[in-house]
């Protein structure tokens, strides 16, 4: 992939980001407008839902969005700007979710929408997670009822509301087969896999591409097998990297201290492949790190030399580098039926997203 190009992706993707948060406070502003039942448990609700949705994130399932309805069309398209607002709702579901279950303090640069409530109830804390639990499924609902009120026909409306729904569901399933996967025998490739295709390329790379087809007049469900190639490799090679630069990236890149998987005690890709690789006293120090919150910087950097040394990094790099490769080659096929220049993204977005493993 030339340089131009990459620079060319993180340029859309930009532009899209800058868009799309835009639109999206103006939502939060619109909803606040609305009668809520007289209280202040409500709109501290919804204002912390606002806060999680607007902190950050890439918004690569807005791009995704938009480039698939771009597949088939450069003519503006009814019913994006909900998906799109639909897609991101969702997203805050799983965030806040995901910090109940993961016990986490921080997301994103700030408080978890659990950790602001247990501040806010120190002394309740059933209450505070019944309102971080509430605080998620309000997210979740709104992002059903944008869709529903999209200015697009009713049939359209529906079937957008029942990808969503469905991409909802998965990823319950994901979350549900992520905790899985760290109880009984160390999960083989086929059981990692799954977990990513549920917990994230389902929502994250599918539900987008539907979406925007969608929207676009076309039929989505004619590609089904493809598209959902795409979507799982995408999946995998986006979750691999994480999960390569949680153990091997310097902390600074990456926003957090290194190790925070082996220390929560999720058997990642990364982790896996160390445990797969070693034997002996070697094996057990990475065992006695594992699910250890009190883990020591210096023994994660042990842990880190022993995966070195067994050339675990080379391996997750070339399998993250093989995988977005078969992406593109998905997307290339896609040339005789669909617009090249939205084509030419999703071939190179998958290439251009691997190199952060580096």
């Amino acid at each position: 992939m030339t340089a131009e190009f990459g620079a060319g992706v993180h340029e859309r993707l930009a532009g899209y980001r800058e868009r799309f948060d835009a639109r999206f406070a103006d939502y939060f502003d619109t909803i606040a407008r609305q009668r809520l039942p007289r209280g202040s448990f409500a709109p501290e609700a919804l204002e912390l839902v606002r806060d999680m949705s607007l902190r950050g994130g890439k918004r690569l399932r807005v791009a995704l969005l938009y480039e698939a309805a771009r597949l088939v069309t450069v003519d503006a398209v009814a019913g994006l700007e909900e998906a799109a607002l639909s897609i991101e709702l969702l997203q805050t579901h799983g965030l806040i979710h995901d910090d109940i279950v993961d016990d986490s303090p921080v997301r994103r640069g700030a408080a978890s929408v659990y950790y602001a409530y247990r501040e806010r109830f120190a002394d309740r804390p059933q209450t505070a997670l019944g309102l971080a639990v509430l605080a998620g499924d309000l997210a979740a609902f709104l992002s059903v009822r944008v869709l529903l009120t999209a200015p697009v026909p009713r049939d359209l409306r529906q079937a957008m509301a029942a990808v969503q729904a469905t991409a909802g569901a998965d990823t319950v399933v994901g979350q549900i087969l992520d905790l899985e996967r760290d109880f009984g025998p160390l999960p083989d490739r086929a059981t990692l896999d799954l977990v990513s295709e549920y917990k994230s390329a389902r929502y994250s790379v599918l539900a987008p591409l539907q979406l925007g087809l969608l929207a676009a007049g076309a039929d989505p469900a004619a590609h089904e097998k493809e598209l959902a190639r795409y979507a799982t490799l995408v999946g995998i090679s986006g979750q691999m990297c994480d999960d390569y630069l949680d153990l091997f990236a310097d902390a600074d890149a990456v926003g957090r201290p290194a190790g925070s998987d082996l220390r929560a005690g999720r058997r990642s890709y990364a982790v896996c492949a160390v445990l797969a690789a070693t034997t002996g006293r070697e094996r057990e120090l990475v065992e006695s790190a594992l699910a250890d919150p009190n883990c020591r910087a210096e023994t994660v950097e042990h842990v880190r030399d022993i995966a070195v040394r067994h050339g675990v990094d080379t391996r997750m790099r070339a399998e993250i580098r093989r995988s977005a490769e078969e992406a593109a080659s998905v997307a290339a096929g896609w040339r005789r039926r669909w617009r090249e220049e939205a084509v030419g993204f999703f071939e190179q977005l998958p290439l251009w997203a691997a190199q952060r493993a580096r």
